[in-house]
């Protein structure tokens, strides 16, 4: 995997916050950034595939049972007593 250098401006607590965590971990402050941002692309990509899902679902329709056929007529359904 060809691997490309970025160059990031933040604000100078969120640096030394991230590099405290990095070090804990006993990991670079690159690897830090590179696994939080795997999650992100991870996150968006899971989402879409479940919304492709659920759309071609929802296209498609529910089987209820009844093969297309209602044996109960709308007015019947609404009746009022």
């Amino acid at each position: 995997m060809t691997k490309q250098n970025i160059t990031l401006s933040l604000p100078r607590p969120l640096l030394k916050k991230a590099k405290i965590i990095a070090a804990k971990r006993e990991k670079s402050l690159s690897e830090l950034v590179k696994e939080s941002l795997e999650e992100k692309v991870r996150e968006d990509t899971g989402y879409e595939r479940a919304k492709e899902r659920h759309m071609k679902l929802l296209k498609k329709g529910f089987d209820l049972g009844t093969k297309g056929h209602f044996t109960i007529s709308r007015e019947d359904l609404h009746e009022r007593r």
